[in-house]
């Protein structure tokens, strides 16, 4: 039998082997921990929605809130022009960050969904909130509310109907009367999109030469500032969106109610084919990143709860007609008309045609 000497070594190498054992066992629970902790952060960073967004009232902060209390997810905005967000979401590619669009203009969602900015999204909720005619064929964008794009008028003067229609604004009985805002304001741009799908090109040319010649002065200020020019004697008839109108007859500020109070308000073309309506809207960005977590703001942002405060804030249509949400406004509930529901989808299709002929004829 052979026999071995301890050799001086021998300890000392199980002690080093031992700590070698023990030192990679704790490197294996350190990793262990660091990859749960990679795991963690992940699941925490999911429970966010980025949102780009155009709209900027403090109802749609508070929709936000109520959101995030109910589901725990974090909404990021970021709030800037609908073009300047579009380049944002174009320059950064498949790397930005944006889960959901919203704009108020339908013919912007139809560019985005054109540039290829937006993605399906297909949803049962969403279907049931909100009618075919309100949102993208493709499910691409899906409204939030609407509005409508009436006439006003001095009511000292005038008395108009339901029989007058956008047509008759080129009318010459309106020559040095008619205040309207500018060419490159997107709710003219869709306005005159609606009319070209409707009336085709050279109708609506003939359309845009009588509006221009009718002008009380140059194009410039917003809707409200079309209202108090009609107030201040500046002109007799306006082009405004109904929500600029209801916003104004229950301001705060005295001056401002009275202004609205001296026009009446006319939805026009209601003998055919309605009035042009437009929305605010919201699609899936095509690289959204929390797109379940879109998906449930969106769903929500259409529900009937996010709807009633659209429309008691910022009186804004909601997208279920008849709803009790309009039976119960102060002022929406007498504001029953016809809305154009055929060419709403058109609006992005015809709005660069819609640019080319304000051009020719001269609408500043």
């Amino acid at each position: 039998m052979l026999h071995f000497k301890k050799s001086k070594v021998f300890l000392p190498l199980l002690t080093v082997l031992s700590l070698l054992l023990g030192m990679m066992s704790c490197q294996k629970k350190e990793g262990q921990g660091t990859e749960n902790q990679v795991v963690e952060e992940k699941k925490d960073s999911a429970k966010v929605v980025n949102l780009y967004s155009q709209r900027h009232y403090a109802s749609d902060d508070s929709l936000y809130k109520i959101f995030e209390e109910r589901t725990g997810i974090k909404v990021n905005v970021v709030k800037a022009s609908a073009d300047e967000l579009m380049n944002k979401m174009e320059m950064e590619g498949a790397d930005s960050p944006a889960d959901l669009f919203i704009t108020a203009d339908a013919g912007r969602l139809q560019r985005a969904k054109m540039k290829g900015l937006l993605q399906p999204l297909v949803s049962e909720t969403l279907n049931s909130q909100v009618p075919a005619y309100l949102r993208d064929a493709d499910n691409q964008w899906f409204a939030l509310t609407t509005r409508a794009r009436v006439i006003v008028f001095d009511k000292k003067k005038h008395n108009l109907d339901s029989t007058f229609n956008y047509e008759n604004l080129a009318d010459a009985k309106w020559k040095g009367k008619l205040l309207i805002r500018s060419s490159e304001n997107p709710y003219n741009q869709s306005l005159m999109a609606s009319i070209l799908a409707s009336s085709g090109e050279e109708a609506a040319e003939k359309w845009a030469k009588g509006v221009v010649a009718n002008m009380a002065r140059e194009p410039k200020g917003g809707d409200r500032d079309q209202i108090k020019a009609i107030a201040a004697g500046e002109g007799e008839i306006a082009v405004v969106n109904s929500y600029y109108l209801a916003q104004m007859l229950k301001d705060q500020d005295e001056e401002v109610r009275k202004a609205a109070e001296m026009v009446g308000v006319c939805f026009p073309n209601q003998s055919n084919r309605g009035t042009h309506i437009n929305i605010s809207g919201a699609g899936i960005a095509k690289n959204a990143p929390n797109l379940e977590n879109a998906r449930l703001l969106l769903e929500f942002l259409t529900s009937a709860e996010a709807q009633a405060t659209y429309a008691n804030s910022e009186c804004e249509f909601p997208l279920i007609e008849g709803s009790d949400i309009t039976k119960n406004h102060p002022i929406l509930k007498d504001w029953n008309f016809k809305a154009d529901k055929e060419n709403l989808q058109k609006l992005g299709e015809f709005q660069e045609k819609a640019i080319l002929l304000f051009d020719k004829v001269m609408w500043k």
